[in-house]
């Protein structure tokens, strides 16, 4: 049996939208109106390697059986009984209704799994705002943008997670599925003579001219670590300014949703012409999505100061890029196979950084010495009381940081946190988030 992953929440949440998204296809009508959705859709398809049967559900809402919102509803409980997996889904930019508790109250009681989908989450203030879905205690909660596409791959992931695993024999299990590999770049930096090389074939066409590859290209293929990669080849990032063709806006686009569903990233960055602005903000953009990246510096048989051009190189990146310090480089040529076997064991590395999971303890314990190294300063003339800090999820490392007035931290006292988690806790070069938690006074009306 395919696991059946249902879909519901109250009226013009974004249910459908989220699922014509997982579906990979318009499959289900989409309008600002509520109450579109009156039957259940169905749809296979394949999510972070598992096979799944997606349902879309009518909006929840409170009625009389024998009325239309009644019968929509009867027709909703059907399926989440026949569910393995119900994502509970609500607006975030709303926030959280009586309705939402209802609902909520009533899934708990069905005893089926439920996974909390903050949707209409875009944006620096969705995933704090999404953190409010805490109080239906069904677990953590899980921010997207189902209409812009933000958090899309982390959801496909909690989901086949989250899922029954197939018995021996059925399907792949999870150490045989492929890990996500994009190699992004400027145009003309080597990213398809370097997957030529690791795939052993001239799959992809190479040349001395920029811009040759037009669309994100993947492949599978065994890696000298015994491991399986799905990689993917995608077009040059240019300035945006100087993307003004439409089929280069296509090709933009293209490398950047597949940078977006990758789990590992290499930039490949020229190493004769050095590290250039645009590689640092297409380092920056890596960041944002909270990737894991390693950083090729291609064309190493061409370097003639092979000295000064790595110096050159780290330098550059300490001093622009301090939100991924410590990143991995490796100097390499696709082209005579120098330095290529050094790649795989820093993506290893830096991936299992980006898993990392911290016990709670002694997460504590590095926060007590941390606030007693450089105590948080005063904001407005009155001290900050920062009491804990939790991890709520790796890929990439994610922490909660809860005390009184910790929504004013300033970024400084911010970025030291980060710096002092990364450097107790090895983290070199990956992404990590703080989401800050302040106490509400409910004495304040």
């Amino acid at each position: 049996m395919i696991p059946h992953v249902v879909i519901a929440g109250r009226p013009n949440v974004g249910k459908s939208t989220l699922f014509n998204r997982l579906a990979g296809a318009r499959i289900a009508l989409v309008a600002d109106t509520p109450g579109v959705t009156r039957d259940r859709k169905e749809a296979e398809c394949v999510l972070a390697g598992t096979k799944v049967l997606l349902v879309d559900t009518a909006g929840l809402e409170e009625a009389a059986p024998d009325t239309l919102p009644g019968r929509m509803r009867a027709s909703t409980s059907l399926a989440v009984e026949n569910a393995d997996l119900v994502l509970f889904v609500f607006d975030a930019r709303a926030g959280l209704l009586p309705e939402d508790h209802h609902f909520a109250t009533w899934l708990r009681r069905t005893g089926k799994p439920v996974l909390v989908v903050a949707n209409k989450a875009e944006g620096r203030g969705g995933a704090t705002a999404a953190m409010e879905a805490y109080e239906l205690g069904l677990g953590e909660p899980c921010a997207i943008s189902a209409e812009h596409n933000e958090g899309i791959y982390n959801l496909m992931t909690e989901i086949a997670d989250r899922l029954p695993k197939p018995e021996e024999g059925e399907a792949e299990s999870d150490e045989n599925l492929p890990l996500h590999l994009a190699i992004v770049g400027r145009p003309n930096a080597g990213k398809s003579t370097l997957m030529n090389y690791l795939l052993g074939e001239q799959r992809m066409i190479t040349g001395p001219e920029p811009g040759l590859t037009r669309d994100a290209v993947s492949a599978d293929f065994t890696g000298p670590d015994g491991k399986l990669y799905r990689i993917v080849d995608t077009a040059g990032l240019r300035k945006r300014a100087r993307v003004d063709e439409g089929l280069e806006k296509m090709s933009t686009s293209s490398s950047i949703e597949a940078l977006k569903k990758a789990e590992m990233v290499v930039l490949a960055v020229d190493a004769v012409n050095g590290v250039q602005e645009q590689d640092l903000h297409i380092a920056r953009l890596i960041e944002r999505e909270g990737r894991a990246c390693v950083i090729a510096l291609t064309k190493w048989d061409a370097v003639e100061d092979r000295g000064d051009a790595r110096k050159a190189a780290l330098d550059r990146i300490s001093i622009s890029l301090s939100q991924m310090k410590g990143i991995t480089v490796v100097p390499l040529s696709a082209e005579t196979g120098e330095g290529v076997a050094k790649l795989f064991p820093a993506l290893r590395a830096t991936y299992e950084k980006w898993n990392l999971r911290i016990p709670t303890s002694q997460l504590n314990r590095w926060f007590e010495s941390a606030l007693e190294r450089f105590p948080p300063p005063l904001v407005e003339g009155r001290r900050l009381k920062l009491r804990y800090i939790t991890q709520i999820k790796a890929r990439p490392p994610t922490f909660a940081l809860f005390g009184t007035r910790a929504e004013q931290v300033p970024e400084t006292y911010q970025r030291y946190l980060v710096n002092s988690l990364r450097e107790t806790f090895e983290m070199p070069g990956v992404p990590i988030r703080i989401y800050l938690r302040g106490t509400t006074n409910p004495y304040a009306d």
